[in-house]
């Protein structure tokens, strides 16, 4: 479950890390989530979707995926805003979740029967997201 973890988290950083063009950092994160969902390991099954999510143990792990995500894409947003770390937390929590979610309900459904594909369901994806986090300027 650590590696698992370890693989979605270190795939946001090298997303964010390619490029200073924040456009294509959201592509690219997004991207990560739906590769990670669509990896044939089904990996994520294990981080996501554990009937062992109860325990404490173990949610604490599956929450730090969200965390130490979400903390690498805040830092960015509180960088180019200026925006206090907790209002970057809270974006970059909304981020996530929307990455993890979008990707597993393709997986599970609209990508499953072929009508979209991984790619375009990144895009789409993607492309709601920049719509949204481009509204907070970058700092002079």
């Amino acid at each position: 479950m650590d590696q698992s973890s370890e693989a979605v988290t270190d795939a946001i950083r090298e997303a964010l890390a390619q490029t200073e063009d924040n456009k294509q950092r959201v592509a690219a994160a997004i991207a990560a989530f739906y590769d990670y969902v669509a990896n044939e390991s089904g990996a994520f099954r294990l981080v996501f979707e554990s009937d062992l999510t109860n325990e404490p143990a173990v949610r604490e792990r599956v929450d730090r995926v969200t965390d130490d995500c979400a903390a690498a894409i805040a830092e960015v947003i509180q960088q180019d805003t200026g925006l206090p770390r907790e209002a970057s937390l809270l974006l970059a929590v909304s981020l996530v979740g929307m990455g993890q979610v979008s990707a597993r309900f393709w997986l599970s459904g609209s990508g499953a029967d072929g009508t979209i594909t991984q790619a375009d369901a990144a895009a789409l994806v993607a492309g709601l997201a920049w719509r949204g986090i481009r509204g907070y300027p970058k700092e002079s």
